[in-house]
């Protein structure tokens, strides 16, 4: 192996800046710095724009804010937009939601037997912006009460989720025959 394959992630976006032999950093550089990672490591191995431009600030580059805040922001609304995810899902109503949490749970397994850690995140990443809007739903002052409940329990069913996904089917099982949920709820599955 030659001392070329050794180079780090870190010195590779360090290299690639000095090769681009550039006066200040923005959005083009910043992409040509992404695909030089991707090519060598992997897609999964792309750091967000900010985050390059962070490491190039201390290397002492110059950077063109707006820009690399605008890029940063696009790039992010890409991998929110190309993460894996059931179209079908709905988070709505708890029955939707107990169907939609199950084909996730069986995304993150599918994901996980193919080794697709960078899937996984943004899986993660995907099902803790759903959770915190349903969060924002069930604080607002004009849905009504019923809405406003179930909004709450999605998200506590998303939180449960996301701390123990294998454990999810049971632990939904429970709390579905549990009195409180009962009598909250009734039986949303009738």
């Amino acid at each position: 192996m030659n001392s070329a394959n050794k180079v780090s992630k870190r010195e590779l976006m360090i290299e690639t800046w000095e090769r681009l032999d550039c006066e200040s950093v923005g959005a083009p550089e910043l992409a040509q710095i992404q695909r030089t990672v991707s090519d060598r490591f992997g897609p999964g191995a792309v750091e967000s724009p900010a985050a390059i431009a962070r490491l190039l600030a201390d290397e002492g580059a110059v950077l063109r804010h707006p820009e690399v805040l605008e890029c940063d922001a696009l790039w992010r609304e890409c991998r929110w937009r190309d993460a894996p995810f059931p179209e079908s899902a709905s988070f709505e109503e708890l029955k939707q939601a107990a169907a939609a949490i199950c084909e996730l749970e069986q995304l993150r397994q599918d994901l996980e037997a193919e080794a697709g850690t960078s899937e996984l995140m943004r899986l993660r990443e995907s099902v803790q912006r759903i959770r915190k809007e349903r969060l924002l739903v069930a604080r607002s002052r004009v849905v009504p009460p019923r809405q406003l409940q179930e909004a709450a329990e999605v998200a506590e069913w998303l939180r449960v989720w996301l701390s123990s996904p294998a454990l999810f089917a049971d632990w939904l099982e429970l709390r579905r025959r549990s009195s409180q949920f009962c009598e909250q709820f009734g039986d949303p599955w009738v």
